[in-house]
């Protein structure tokens, strides 16, 4: 059970995230609320709802990604992850981005912001993308910016912008994908990478404890998820 950082005192369940553990998209938000508290998972509260709403609109579904937050245990009181306790859950988060390999990292909130386009201010870099800082985990991915969709919860308007940037995704994933067919100076292109710009393929939602399993090679029961979540990506 992680205790890397205060947050594990007062949780119900760690949210470690989850989702379809060959895609080339992972949605970063910023931390866990109570209802992701309550059931381990991540985005199934109202902002989950919302953000099932803008997949839809691009003809997407939750299980064709990945959703995870930048921290995996839920902030008291719902408040803003700190500093330190970004640091304490950043090997996790870059663990199951050198796992995933995404093509894109879509960034929800400023604090996940932060994290792929250090500096940058979310009103100004939403509905745009950079590439992605190696150290992060995702080296040959572009980040994506976006508000988070509890900001549209609190000012409506916002919806109609974040409706706009979701549908820049896919532009900005067959860029993505352009870039990372290029072969880089004298190395031959990996097969790999070529493989993985394939289609987004829709299958089976990956529950908590499979996708544990399957991005960590740790055989978990149901009973051991609350205690050792956490010690998945280490």
């Amino acid at each position: 059970m992680c205790r890397l950082c205060p947050l594990h005192a007062q949780r119900t369940n760690a949210v470690p995230g989850e989702g379809h553990p060959d895609t080339e998209v992972v949605f970063v938000g910023e931390g866990p609320g109570f209802n992701e508290d309550q059931q381990g998972r991540p985005f199934v509260g109202a902002a989950g709802g919302l953000l099932n709403e803008l997949l839809r609109a691009i003809g997407w579904k939750r299980e064709e990604v990945f959703i995870t937050n930048v921290v995996k245990c839920r902030p008291p009181g719902n408040r803003d992850p700190e500093p330190a306790e970004i640091a304490a859950c950043a090997p996790y988060l870059r663990r199951q981005l050198e796992v995933l390999d995404p093509a894109i990292v879509v960034t929800l909130g400023r604090h996940s912001l932060g994290t792929f386009m250090p500096g940058a201010r979310i009103s100004a870099a939403h509905g745009t993308q950079r590439p992605v800082d190696p150290t992060t985990g995702a080296p040959n991915a572009l980040a994506y910016a976006m508000y988070h969709p509890a900001a549209a919860l609190r000012q409506y308007s916002l919806r109609e912008t974040m409706l706009d940037d979701m549908a820049g995704i896919p532009a900005a994933l067959l860029e993505s994908r352009a870039r990372r067919s290029e072969p880089v100076g004298e190395l031959p292109v990996d097969p790999v990478a070529e493989q993985a710009a394939g289609v987004i393929e829709t299958v089976e939602v990956v529950d908590a404890v499979e996708l544990e399993t399957v991005l960590a090679g740790v055989a978990t029961t149901p009973e051991q998820v609350d205690d050792d979540q956490m010690q998945l990506f280490g």
